[in-house]
């Protein structure tokens, strides 16, 4: 049996299980909020076009309007401006291969419970591969916070009179990553930097360099509690827009039932 049928037929046994990393995508999704001097990304808007009416007697279907970087999104490379000239860096030019690789799954998610404001740092992701080997260049680093456990959209952004609160990655780590060769990040909250990141050095770590080097971006996934710290497959194809900046997508992971 090939490998393809293998698969195939551990899906349909379920000796490989399908895990949806996706929140649910409405008009009360949170959206990430920017000093007034930006311009704001919008949330999700839906409007009817017919549904089963003289408009579209037989038919339902809606017009949808949002900014690319809504709900569980992809960042392309030419998101950021340290990616805007590199090849083969928007959502209609990545090739698809790049959106499907084994998935590293750090649990951060007692510390976060601890500190909102904890970053994933060179020690934390050296210990990591002590336990579980290197990191294998082409492979999802996924920092599980169970973030995403935060129904409340209020409790979700966690901001204060000084910003948001949410964890991320110190630079250093970023750049430990980037020496690893992969894919991307993914995280649970609503951007792959922390809330308190406009403060760093660089700025927005993990955009600036993750960017710069290539590298993708996941944001607002959830259920990574359910992923084994290593084994798991994900799929994070964005919708090919041409020039698009990010996507909103459906992330999913296979892994062994």
């Amino acid at each position: 049996m090939s490998s393809l049928s293998q698969f195939i037929s551990d899906l349909a046994s379920g000796a490989v299980r399908v895990v949806d990393l996706t929140q649910p995508l409405g008009p009360d999704t949170p959206v990430i909020g920017l000093p007034e001097i930006f311009a704001p990304s919008p949330g999700l808007s839906v409007k009817q076009i017919s549904r089963y009416d003289d408009d579209g007697p037989g038919w339902y279907w809606n017009t949808i309007t949002m900014g690319e970087h809504t709900g569980t999104h992809f960042d392309a490379p030419v998101h950021w401006v340290t990616g805007k000239d590199l090849p083969e860096n928007r959502c209609d030019t990545i090739p698809v291969g790049r959106c499907v690789g084994p998935a590293c799954v750090v649990d951060v998610s007692a510390d976060c419970n601890a500190d909102p404001d904890f970053l994933i740092t060179p020690d934390r992701i050296e210990a990591w591969e002590a336990e579980h080997g290197r990191i294998a260049g082409g492979s999802w680093f996924l920092m599980r916070t169970d973030w995403s456990k935060r129904s409340d959209p209020a409790s979700f952004l966690n901001v204060a009179a000084d910003g948001p609160h949410s964890p991320g990655f110190r630079p250093d780590a970023v750049e430990l990553l980037i020496e690893r060769d992969v894919l991307g990040v993914g995280v649970e909250t609503i951007g792959t930097d922390a809330g308190q990141a406009g403060g760093f050095e660089p700025p927005f770590p993990n955009h600036t360099l993750m960017h710069g080097a290539g590298k993708l971006g996941l944001a607002s996934l959830t259920n990574l509690d359910q992923l084994p710290a290593t084994g798991a497959l994900v799929v994070a194809a964005p919708l090919r827009i041409v020039d698009g900046s990010g996507s909103p997508l459906r992330v999913v992971a296979f892994i062994e039932g």
